[in-house]
């Protein structure tokens, strides 16, 4: 048994203190929480471990990764064609590490689109970090994109490849009309896949065709639906255009990712449906274009500047919204700066941090995480300062636990 001791915890569903913090934990769950928590017992069977003057949290949660892609060395025209799997995997083993030493406890991986041989990696990441192999947040894989032939997740979003360079198969994704999207979506369950992950529009970062324009017809998109809602999977979109977020919110997609170009309309059909929102906004702000080709330079220019009213229409609204960073966009460790990016764009401290903590467990369907309570994953962060009056103090983590293990400790 294992109590932590620290100056305050927060409880995030309430935005309320418990001052002293004292949390017990055993095995990989929180056993008690408050005053009066087992610090009496012998000193052999109950260690205290005194953090300070800390806020203790619940685990983060980021909703949109590519932890098989960034990282040290790579580079984004030419590494998917450099790369090969076992490189990709270990390239992905520090970037795994470091999203959970920055306090991200559980991740949903949204989609590969590199050549793989239709190996899902992501599946076999989320398995070697579960067995104790290797450091990383818990995570819920989506195996490849599904993308039509030229769509934004099709390698076009990388380089203006020849024809030739770097083809993938449908069961790496490439998938065109209904029989073939339901056999993709069939591929990336049969081995291991949790949720799926869907291009419905073009992207800022694609080389052909326009961010808002929808990639899928309604009827392919209601068939990606069927397949993954029969099986018992939720469906993740790539969206930016409000016309093709309204299709694919029609069609039943449980979480819009981006929704760059979303108008008044469309944001409230997405709040009469219960869809989710994953806004993704520090990038527009934090991701390096410098290097980008001039087409994509100016596609930025015009999107990003209608992207920041999202959040605050969005909120207002009531749409659920849950934090994404979309790194390596947002490089991986960075993930506070999602947060910091969502007050700024008008959600309170307390919004942003539900968004990554209670929204985001409900968004996976995890009723043990999220929350600081018996019973629950002892999944653990703490942060120096009060978090709710400045939310930049979440970029300091010091300390870490998952799973009732500590994997960073930098008491001062």
């Amino acid at each position: 048994m294992l109590t932590l001791r620290a100056a305050r915890v927060l409880h995030v569903e309430t935005g309320e203190f418990e001052s002293p913090g004292l949390i017990t934990v055993e095995g990989d769950r929180i056993t008690h929480t408050g005053v009066g928590t087992g610090e009496g017992g012998d000193a052999g069977e109950n260690e205290v471990l005194d953090l300070g003057d800390v806020t203790l949290l619940p685990g983060l949660m980021d909703m949109e990764v590519n932890l098989l892609m960034g990282g040290r060395g790579e580079t984004l025209a030419f590494s998917p064609v450099q790369d090969d799997p076992p490189l990709r995997m270990l390239r992905a083993v520090g970037n795994a590490r470091r999203t959970l030493r920055a306090g991200f406890t559980t991740v949903r991986n949204l989609g590969l689109f590199v050549k793989t041989g239709g190996y899902l990696l992501d599946v076999a990441l989320a398995k070697a970090i579960d067995a104790g192999w290797i450091d990383g947040p818990r995570i819920v894989p989506a195996g490849h994109a599904i993308t039509p032939t030229g769509g934004h997740l099709d390698p076009t979003m990388f380089a203006a490849y020849a024809p030739g360079i770097m083809p993938l198969s449908l069961e790496e994704g490439i998938a065109n009309g209904v029989d073939e999207v339901r056999k993709a979506v069939r591929y990336q369950i049969k081995h291991g896949a949790r949720l799926i992950k869907v291009c419905a529009s073009g992207g800022v970062m694609s080389h052909t065709g326009t961010p808002g324009a929808q990639h899928y017809s309604d009827e392919e998109l209601r068939a990606i639906v069927d397949e993954a809602h029969r099986r018992g999977l939720k469906v993740a979109a790539h969206t930016h255009g409000a016309d093709a977020v309204r299709s694919a919110v029609e069609a039943g997609i449980d979480c819009i990712e981006h929704g760059f170009l979303l108008d008044d309309d469309t944001i409230a059909l997405m709040a009469e449906r219960g869809t989710f929102l994953v806004p993704t906004t520090a990038l527009i702000d934090g991701m390096d274009m410098s290097h980008a080709a001039p087409e994509l330079k100016e596609k930025a220019a015009e999107i990003f500047p209608r992207a920041k009213t999202v959040v605050a229409r969005a909120g207002k609204a009531g749409v659920r919204m849950a934090l994404g960073t979309d790194a390596p966009a947002i490089p991986h460790g960075r993930g506070a700066q999602e947060l910091i990016a969502l007050v700024d764009r008008g959600m309170t401290p307390l919004e942003a941090l539900r968004a990554a903590t209670v929204n985001a467990a409900e968004l996976i369907d995890a009723d043990d995480r999220g929350r600081i309570a018996e019973g629950l994953l002892a999944d653990l962060i703490a942060v120096p300062g009060n978090p709710l009056e400045d939310v930049s103090v979440m970029a300091d983590v010091r300390f870490v636990m998952k799973g009732g293990k500590v994997f960073r400790d930098e008491r001062r």
